[in-house]
């Protein structure tokens, strides 16, 4: 094995990540090559599945400030992905895990442990966001007038790296069928666009011509998302404690403001 290659290790052959991987470096090195590592070698029937895949030369843009220039990259390298499948093998791909239908059923079971603990602002945030969602209207998948796209499953922007001149993409754990919206709200939401450098959202997503269908799902999808972050950061608080103070009350106005 050279230093050129990377070994990503599973725990778990029963929970679907390496094959999502596997099928996620294989379908963007046929469509899109050079967006995504080159896919080498894959063991998924092993205990602990191995998925071997080329080293990408870049910097995670988290953790760092992501100028217009960076923004630009980023948007284009998200634009590749969601439109690197064509329609008839997307098609065939499954919908990715922790879509709307799953995160709203864990929000279910959240509540009913987390909701009596929260206190203050954070209490306000949850009930302001379960009420939402009680009468959004979400349904398991989009809606009508929302076209599928190949979705990574991740926003975390550590997982877009820079080299200079474009981005590029790595992790698909949880890659698979989804829509732009949903994705774009991936990347928004996801703490890590706002908890050390604030991703400036608003020049993001003025990059994406959204339908009027997406633009409305956009807002659906970045408040049930952001109620998500909310009830994980708060349990993270309570349970094991490893976030900077005020972090769960900082995402609460977060859902308030998305929520008004």
């Amino acid at each position: 094995m050279t230093t050129d290659n990377v070994v990503k290790r599973f725990a778990n052959k029963h929970d679907g990540r390496a094959a999502r991987e596997w099928r996620a470096l294989k379908l963007l090195a046929t469509h899109a090559p050079g967006l995504a590592p080159d896919p080498r070698e894959a063991n998924l029937a092993a205990s602990e599945p191995v998925v071997v895949m080329s080293r990408l030369a870049g910097v995670p843009l988290r953790g760092a400030a992501v100028g217009k220039e960076k923004i630009k990259a980023l948007a284009e390298a998200v634009t590749a992905v969601h439109s690197a499948v064509p329609s008839d093998v997307l098609a065939k791909v499954p919908l990715r895990p922790g879509h709307q239908g799953e995160l709203i059923g864990h929000l279910g079971t959240w509540a009913a442990t987390a909701r009596p603990r929260a206190v203050g602002l954070v209490r306000e945030a949850m009930e302001a966001g379960l009420s939402w969602v009680a009468q959004s209207g979400l349904e398991a998948d989009a809606p009508p007038g929302v076209p599928p796209v190949f979705g990574p499953g991740d926003g975390n922007l550590a997982n877009y790296l820079w080299d200079g001149s474009r981005v590029q993409v790595v992790d698909f754990e949880d890659s698979g069928r989804s829509d732009r919206a949903f994705e774009l709200a991936e990347i928004t939401e996801h703490v890590g666009s706002w908890v050390e450098h604030p991703l400036d959202v608003l020049s993001f997503l003025d990059w994406f011509d959204l339908s009027s269908a997406e633009a409305a799902r956009l807002r659906a999808c970045r408040r049930l998302l952001a109620l998500v972050w909310l009830f994980l950061l708060a349990s993270d608080d309570l349970e094991h404690p490893r976030n900077p103070v005020g972090t769960a009350e900082r995402q609460a106005g977060r859902v308030l403001g998305l929520l008004t």
